[in-house]
Formats: C-alpha cells, sequence, structure tokens
C-alpha cells in the first residue's frame, strides 16, 4: 500500500518533531506493508525529487512563505500527480495550503489527517482561516491525535468526535550504544549530578520560567538547543547553567545517561507532545514538566513518571526539582516506571502499526 504524507516542509531543509514523526512512521511503516513518500515545498525544490535517508521526497517550489505557511503554484500540479499514485494520503496538520491542495485534488480519494497541534502562535488569523480549516476536516475519513488529552482540550477536535482517534507518538526502542569518550568527556566538563533540557529554544518553551527557577534552587542545569531564547539564558550569567548547544543522538544519548532527571518547561499549548520527553523516559529518568493540556502530561503522569507543576511557575519549577533532587529514591522509581511506560505505549514500531491499520481501513472505506 503506497501512503503519501504532506507537510509543509522536510529534510534536509528541517528536521523537527513532525518531520521526525513522519520519518519514524514510514520507516517502521514498511515492516507492515506500507511504502510510504513525502510531498512538500522547498525554497530550493532541486532536484524536485530527492530521497532522504531512503525515504523519497517530492518538492514544489516554495514561492511565499506568509505567516508560517509556504504557499507554491507549481504544488497543485505536483500534488495532483502523486495524488495519482497514493493509496491514502497522510496530512500533517497545520498547514494551510494543503488545504487547498486537498480541495483541489484530494477530495473523493482516502486521506486522514494527524492533528498534531492547535494554531496557538497565528490566533488573529484563524478567524479568516477557520471555515477553510473546517472545510478540510469534515473532509478527512480519520482525524488522529498524538494523545488523549490533546482531544479533551481541543475546541477543535472536539467537534469531530466520530471520525477522532489517538495514535501516540512514537520512537526508536533504543538509541545507539552510549559512547564511553562521549560520556568520559561530558563527565569532565559538567557537575557530577544534573537535571536535562533538550529543546529547541522557541518562545513556548518557558525558557524564562526555566532560569528562575535556575536562580531559586541553585541546582545545575544542562541546556541541550539553540534558538531565539538562547541570548536571554547567555544574559541570566548563572553559574549553575550549562549551556551545551545544539548537539546530534550520540551526544543527546550520553547526557540522558548522565543526568538525574529531565526538565521541561514548555507553558503554551504549541508544545503539543514534547518528544524529548519520550527520549527522557527511554532512558529511564524522572521527568519534570507543565500541566497544559497537551501530549506532555500524557508521556508525564504525576506522581508516577515524574512530576507536573503548573505553567509559567518558576517556583513550582524549583520545588519539583528539588524534591528529585534530595529523593534519589522516589527518582529512580519514577524513572523505571517512565521506561515501563515508554515500553508500553511510546515505540515506534506500536505507532507505525496503528496507523498501518488505518491506512487499511480507510483504503477500504474509501
Amino acid at each position: 500500500m503506497k501512503v503519501l504524507h504532506v507537510f509543509k516542509t522536510y529534510p534536509p531543509d528541517t528536521f523537527g518533531g513532525i518531520e521526525r514523526v513522519i520519518h519514524g512512521i514510514i520507516r517502521f511503516g514498511r515492516a507492515f506493508g506500507i511504502d510510504g513518500e513525502v510531498f512538500t515545498v522547498s525554497p530550493s525544490p532541486e532536484p524536485a525529487e530527492i530521497d532522504f535517508d531512503s525515504v523519497r521526497v517530492f518538492r514544489a517550489r516554495q514561492d511565499a512563505f506568509v505567516a508560517s505557511t509556504g504557499l507554491s503554484l507549481s504544488a497543485f500540479r505536483r500534488f495532483r500527480d502523486r495524488v495519482s499514485q497514493a493509496d491514502v494520503i497522510h496530512y500533517h496538520f497545520p498547514w494551510p495550503f494543503m488545504d487547498l491542495l486537498h480541495l483541489a485534488h484530494g477530495r473523493g480519494r482516502p486521506a486522514i489527517v494527524t492533528y498534531h497541534s492547535d494554531i496557538v502562535r497565528q490566533s488573529g488569523l484563524l478567524a479568516l482561516y477557520r471555515p477553510l480549516m473546517m472545510r478540510f476536516l469534515a473532509l478527512q475519513s480519520a482525524i488522529v491525535a498524538t494523545s488523549p488529552n490533546y482531544i479533551e482540550t481541543s475546541p477543535v477536535l472536539r467537534q469531530f468526535p466520530l471520525v477522532t482517534e489517538v495514535v501516540p507518538i512514537g520512537i526508536d526502542a533504543d538509541p545507539d550504544s552510549i559512547d564511553a569518550a562521549l560520556r568520559t568527556s561530558f563527565a569532565v566538563r559538567l557537575p557530577p549530578r544534573f537535571f536535562l533540557f533538550v529543546g529547541v529554544l522557541r518562545y513556548y518553551k518557558g525558557v524564562s520560567f526555566l532560569i528562575e527557577a535556575a536562580r531559586q534552587s541553585g541546582l545545575p542545569i544542562v541546556l541541550v538547543g539553540d534558538g531565539e531564547e538562547r541570548a536571554a539564558i547567555e544574559r541570566a550569567g548563572l553559574p549553575n547553567l550549562h549551556m551545551v548547544g545544539a548537539v546530534g543522538d550520540a551526544e543527546k544519548a550520553v547526557l540522558l545517561d548522565l543526568c538525574c532527571g529531565f526538565i521541561f518547561p514548555s507553558h503554551l499549548r504549541s508544545e503539543a507532545f514534547g518528544v524529548a520527553l519520550l527520549e527522557a523516559a527511554r532512558a529511564g529518568r524522572p521527568m519534570i514538566s507543565c500541566a497544559i493540556g497537551t501530549g506532555t502530561s500524557y508521556v508525564n503522569i504525576d506522581g508516577e513518571t515524574g512530576i507536573t507543576v503548573p505553567p509559567a511557575d518558576p517556583m513550582a519549577l524549583a520545588s519539583a526539582m528539588t524534591r528529585l533532587w534530595h529523593d534519589g529514591e522516589l527518582a529512580a522509581r519514577m524513572g523505571r516506571t517512565a521506561r515501563e511506560r515508554f515500553e508500553a505505549l511510546f515505540r515506534a514500531e506500536t505507532m507505525a502499526k496503528s496507523y498501518a491499520s488505518i491506512y487499511r481501513r480507510v483504503s477500504k472505506s474509501g
């Protein structure tokens, strides 16, 4: 069965959270007889067809980029050509331009959408987009949310109860083996115990609250990632904040192995799931996250796999860190439970199997 994934970006241009999910669905879906490929737009689409890590990617030229939305005239023709070869179309929301692609050339074909996130930052434009969005969603054979929490709290998803279901995001069961030389290198440079943060330093990651929690607790925090909020961390000048910057998967695996706990202070619904939390759970580390009504509180169950705190509350973050720091038995128990929950719910094979079942169901009904 051939499935066409549709999203606004894809490697080599970007490799963010949604792109990683798409890549995982395709890679692990092959074991279930699913042949996946990707349709996207790119500012530099030469060549127009590429292989990225054994995934076929079809690209149209991006003519404009408005409100985080890539637009392309040539995409309509190229999308029509790819749709004609697909058994199922799999859209990844949000990308308003793909709604137009579907209305032009996707109607009448089996199609599903993974609803990764509500539109949060462009709320002013949402009123203009809403009629198109609702029409697009109403035409889907299935709408997939990544957690039951998101269905409960999304005003959009609550309007489609009959076609909405949950498939949690999954990742590889185990990363590459820990590099001993890297481990020694980090162990020399970093404190013997520390909390770890991993993520692109965007506006919704709660960086300012993390800085204040570090100031209040005095506990060491290692930060992995880069982005617009890095300057605020550097300006804070706190000796217990250790900025590592962007790293590869091997380095990240080592840091997760070294840390005593994982802190994830995202405070806005733009953080719809938090794949970094899955990596922490896989590593068996207790987690601290904010209760924002999204998948973060599905991965991290308060009192079981870690601690959840109110959003934008540095005092609560500092208190949670202090509790785990001084109660090693509690931290170890939460870490073990996190790993067990990962094995039960968040393996990539489980995610791919669920999608394969949905593809087969909608292809028959279509």
